[in-house]
């Protein structure tokens, strides 16, 4: 979620968010599931994320 906030305005495509992160877009997939679980972003479209939260995003980089 710090990685997608850092990123500006969503939506976030998968693939983006896990070069950011140095990762692969397979090994986010838990991490993906879990956060989606938790109500802060949904699946805007087939692989993208976005907050689920107005404004979410500059909350983040607040707190950072």
């Amino acid at each position: 979620m710090k990685t997608m906030a850092q990123m500006g305005d969503g939506p976030y495509g998968m693939a983006d968010v896990a070069q950011a992160m140095g990762r692969t877009q397979n090994s986010l997939g838990p991490t993906r599931a879990n956060i989606i679980s938790t109500g802060m972003v949904y699946s805007s479209n087939h692989g993208y994320l976005d907050f689920s939260v107005p404004l979410f995003a500059e909350f983040m980089l607040r707190q950072a």
